[in-house]
């Protein structure tokens, strides 16, 4: 059976590949499926990562992220676009909008992907997390808010119902359907060996796919997509909206038999606190 990985795709950055292994660079599942167009502020915390094509000048679209303190964003080692020392220039975040939209967006001044993260690996390897740090600091509203961040011992069982948002592709493959409101839809938590034991069998690879630093959520339709990377994979707990999950890959979208594969927040929260402080309030 042959297996498809969504490729991140912007104007003049290539297409969609076929493999049939893990994902390789490059290859890595970077829209929401079957959810719903999010209202204003109800996920105060979602930003859009725009980049600056070198050749055109012009700003793209790119991944998401989300805000976890005024100053610095969350998002995934993939969204850097495989260079190995991405200038911050080309870098800057959408706030406050659930449309996308260049307009008013912040720059960013400091990039900090984590060490273990691997550019000849890709996603396979795990470790798809890094900082963006803001040019300046933003001031909460009712449309801008950070998210709180679990603690590293927190784990959620599988069926547990949580929320991921982005302005991914719609529906797989669909080259056309790039939807300009945020989306958002609730999927369910899968356990990890269930998740790995699923690429496994349309996989040659007998080995470990789902690694410990990663989490794996959605089911049949109901999913992240193309786009959506580097978004937040949200949870109620106690009350609170915490962020267990960094939108990182899968193959294909809303398939019944590839969940999509997250990168577990609560594995790096030690590594985020040494540049990120806690927020006011928290």
């Amino acid at each position: 059976m042959m297996l498809w990985l969504l490729v991140l795709t912007l104007p003049s950055l290539g297409g969609s590949v076929p493999v049939t292994s893990d994902p390789s660079p490059g290859t890595e599942l970077v829209g929401i499926i079957r959810g719903h167009a999010a209202a204003d502020g109800a996920w105060p915390w979602q930003v859009g990562l725009w980049v600056r094509n070198q050749t055109s000048s012009k700003w793209h679209p790119n991944c998401g992220g989300s805000l976890i303190h005024p100053q610095w964003v969350l998002t995934a080692a993939l969204c850097l676009l495989s260079r190995r020392n991405p200038v911050t220039r080309h870098f800057k975040v959408q706030l406050g909008r659930v449309r996308r939209s260049y307009n008013g967006s912040v720059q960013v001044a400091r990039i900090i992907r984590h060490p273990k993260y691997r550019l000849e690996m890709g996603v396979s390897g795990g470790a798809d997390v890094a900082l963006l740090k803001l040019e300046s600091s933003v001031r909460p509203s009712n449309l801008v808010r950070w998210i709180r961040l679990p603690p590293a011992s927190l784990s959620f069982p599988p069926g547990t119902r949580c929320w991921v948002t982005g302005w991914g592709r719609i529906a797989p493959g669909a080259l056309r359907l790039w939807p300009y409101q945020l989306q958002e839809v609730m999927v369910p938590i899968v356990g990890n060996r269930v998740c790995n034991q699923r690429y496994q069998n349309s996989s040659k690879n007998s080995g470990q796919i789902i690694k410990d630093d990663m989490l794996c959520a959605g089911i049949e339709g109901l999913d992240s997509c193309q786009g959506d990377s580097g978004g937040p994979l949200v949870c109620s707990w106690e009350g609170i909206w915490v962020q267990v999950g960094i939108v990182s890959w899968g193959y294909s979208c809303g398939h019944r038999d590839f969940p999509g594969v997250y990168a577990r927040v609560m594995s790096y929260i030690s590594w985020i606190r040494k540049y990120v402080p806690l927020c006011p309030g928290s």
